[in-house]
C-alpha cells in the first residue's frame, strides 16, 4: 500500500475526522484514523461506536500492494502534519508488520500501525427513507437549537435535538425544560412523514465539517429506526439515534398571548448583561418591568447588598407586567437571535415567554420559522 499526498490537504480531512476520536480504553483501536486505498480513492474514517466520520480523498499517485487497510495512531498522526509545511507526503505500509513509513522531501518518518482488521465496521443501514436539504439550512439549525439541549444526562432524551420530517415541513427542536427552540422550514419537506431524536455530538461535528466548506452543498439524510446517515461532497457522518420518546413540546407553548413586548435586540442584551452583573449569581434572576413604552430591567442580591436597575425603551401591547427570567437563559437566547429587533409575547408571569424574531421582509427570513421559549423565575413579591 503506498500513495503520495498533500500535507495540508490531509490534514484538512484528518482534522474533520478529529473531532469523532475519544479516548477508549475497552477499544483502543478507536483512537486509530482507519484508512483503506481503493485504485485511487484513500478513504479514512474514525468512530466513537456511536458516531461514525468517513471521508473520501482523490489521489493521483497510489499503488495497492499487499494489503489495503491499515489502523493509524490518530494523534502521533495529526500532530506531525500540524508540524509540516504544504508539500507532497509518500506513504509507505509495510505488509507484515503494518509499519508505515513517511517520506517529506530530506524527511522521513516511521510510526507503527495496527491490523485494521479489529476496526469497527461502518454501520449498516437498511430500509431507510431520504430527504435532502441545503448545507446552510442544516447548519443554522444546529446552530440556532443545540445550545437548548439539556446536558442532564439522566435525561437522554432531551439531550438531543428532536427531528420531525413531514410532507408539509421540517422541524428541529430542543429542550432542556427551562428553555426550549423550535425550528422550522416549511420551504423544506420529507416525503414520509418520520420523527427521531438526534444526538448533539455528532450534530456538532457536523456543522463544524460543514462550515468549512466555502460554497453551499446540499446535504442528503437517510433514516431509519436506529441510525441516520449524513451524505455531502466527500464526507459522510453515520450516528446512532438516542432510544425513547421525545416529550411533547407543543403542549408546554402558550398559545393565548395577548402581551407583546418589542425591543432592540442588542439593547435588550447589553442592558440585562449589566443589569444581571448585580443579581444573585446562583439564580441570575432580573425582573421585567413592562409598561407601553419603557422596559424597566433590574436585579438584586440581598446577601451582598447589591442591585441595579435600566430602563431602555419599547414598544408594548397588553397590561403592565412584572415577569422575572434568568438573565443567563434570556441572553442566551436573544445572542442566538440575528434581527434587529426581537417580539417577546406573554400572558402571565407564572407561565413562559416566547420570543420571535422580528422579520423585516421575507426575504430577510429567508424561509425560517423560529419560536424560543423560556420558562420565568418566580419573583419575591
Amino acid at each position: 500500500m503506498k500513495f503520495i499526498i498533500n500535507s495540508h490537504l490531509f490534514l484538512k480531512h484528518l482534522n474533520a475526522l478529529s473531532g469523532v476520536i475519544t479516548n477508549n480504553n475497552t477499544v483502543p483501536i478507536i483512537t486509530c484514523f482507519h484508512m483503506q486505498l481503493d485504485d485511487s480513492i484513500l478513504t479514512v474514517r474514525a468512530t466513537d461506536l456511536e458516531t461514525t466520520l468517513i471521508t473520501k480523498i482523490e489521489l493521483d499517485n497510489a499503488k495497492v500492494e499487499g494489503i489495503n487497510t491499515i489502523a493509524v495512531p490518530a494523534k502521533l498522526m495529526l500532530d506531525m502534519l500540524k508540524s509540516m509545511n504544504d508539500q507532497p507526503l509518500t506513504f509507505s505500509v509495510d505488509a507484515t508488520t503494518y509499519g508505515i513509513e513517511i517520506s517529506s522531501g530530506e524527511g522521513k518518518y516511521r510510526l507503527a500501525g495496527q491490523n485494521a482488521d479489529t476496526y469497527p465496521s461502518i454501520p449498516v443501514m437498511n430500509e431507510t427513507a431520504q430527504t435532502h436539504l441545503p448545507a446552510s439550512v442544516l447548519v443554522n439549525a444546529i446552530n440556532k437549537t443545540s445550545f437548548a439541549a439539556s446536558t442532564d444526562e439522566m435525561r437522554q432524551q432531551m439531550s438531543g435535538i428532536f427531528c420531525d420530517m413531514t410532507p408539509e415541513n421540517i422541524t428541529f427542536v430542543a429542550t432542556d425544560a427551562h428553555k426550549l427552540v423550535r425550528y422550522r422550514r416549511n420551504d423544506i419537506h420529507a416525503d414520509e412523514a418520520a420523527s427521531f431524536i438526534l444526538p448533539r455530538k455528532p450534530l456538532t461535528i457536523l456543522k463544524n465539517v460543514l462550515s468549512i466548506n466555502k460554497e453551499d452543498s446540499e446535504v442528503t439524510i437517510d433514516y431509519n429506526n436506529t441510525n441516520a446517515l449524513f451524505s455531502f461532497d466527500n464526507f459522510q457522518v453515520i450516528c446512532r439515534l438516542v432510544d425513547g420518546k421525545y416529550p411533547n413540546y407543543e403542549a408546554a407553548i402558550p398559545k393565548e398571548n395577548p402581551n407583546k413586548l418589542t425591543v432592540d435586540r442588542e439593547t435588550f442584551i447589553s442592558t440585562l448583561r449589566r443589569v444581571s452583573l448585580f443579581s444573585n449569581q446562583s439564580t441570575y434572576q432580573v425582573r421585567l418591568s413592562i409598561g407601553e413604552r419603557m422596559l424597566k430591567i433590574s436585579a438584586e442580591d440581598l446577601e451582598f447588598s447589591n442591585d441595579a436597575h435600566e430602563t431602555i425603551p419599547c414598544n408594548y401591547e397588553g397590561e403592565p407586567m412584572d415577569i422575572g427570567f434568568n438573565a443567563k437563559f434570556l441572553t442566551e437566547m436573544l445572542t442566538n437571535l440575528d434581527t434587529e429587533n426581537v417580539l417577546m409575547e406573554m400572558s402571565h408571569p407564572s407561565r413562559a415567554g416566547i420570543l420571535f424574531p422580528i422579520y423585516n421582509n421575507e426575504e430577510e427570513a429567508n424561509g425560517e420559522n423560529l419560536l424560543m421559549l423560556v420558562m420565568p423565575v418566580m419573583l419575591a413579591n
